[in-house]
């Protein structure tokens, strides 16, 4: 995958079951350059439901790993089909280096202008930011004064309500997990409400710039 085609949004989908993450991607129809998705891989079944949504749904929506941590993770997800490879924490050399050789995107996290600038070096893709709450919008301007404009993500916290604020602040990319979506929509598998919530998302970040 390139990076040029990853979506300035993604889908966090922990502890979803098969039904409900298919019902995520459904309602994903038409909105596909706009949000990439991933399943964690903390999630039961995960490698299979990586797997089976790649089948049904890979040809129009990036599809990828979460909560990646080894390297035994990075040749699992890419076995299953994820395009992309995202970690709680900083990614080893080795992690970064197989997910190159498979043109997989890495995005390992990071939380000081330290670990951000080591990630980079080392290879990485997207780097991370987490838990981005914590470290607030303003974080993400603070760092790329002096490190320069980097691709930034802003995980952990990140909502319709605030995610305009890290946009404007230097985010250029955002990932929603529980925040996204109301609950009912997701016990009912919802697909209209489920799609009401990422065009919400859409709509309270209009006219934002990357």
């Amino acid at each position: 995958m390139k990076i040029e085609d990853y979506p300035r949004f993604t889908i966090i989908m922990r502890g979803y079951t098969f039904q409900q993450a298919d019902a995520i991607l459904k309602a994903m129809k038409g909105l596909e350059k706009e949000f990439a998705v991933e399943m964690t891989l903390n999630t039961t079944d995960a490698l299979n439901q990586i797997k089976r949504l790649t089948e049904k749904y890979g040809d129009v929506i990036h599809i990828g790993a979460g909560t990646v941590r080894s390297t035994n993770d990075v040749k699992e997800a890419i076995d299953a089909g994820a395009e992309f490879l995202l970690g709680p924490h900083v990614f080893t050399q080795e992690m970064l280096d197989l997910a190159k050789q498979q043109e997989v995107l890495a995005v390992p996290a990071a939380m000081t202008p330290s670990e951000i600038n080591e990630m980079f070096h080392s290879g990485a893709d997207i780097v991370k930011v987490f838990p981005a709450s914590v470290l607030s919008p303003r974080f993400f301007k603070d760092v790329q004064a002096p490190l320069g404009k980097l691709p930034l993500m802003g995980v952990g916290g990140i909502s319709i309500d605030n995610a305009k604020d890290f946009l404007t602040n230097g985010a250029s990319y955002l990932g929603l997990g529980s925040g996204m979506f109301n609950k009912s929509d997701l016990e009912n598998l919802d697909s209209d409400g489920l799609a009401e919530s990422m065009q919400k998302l859409l709509s309270s970040v209009e006219g934002v710039g990357v």
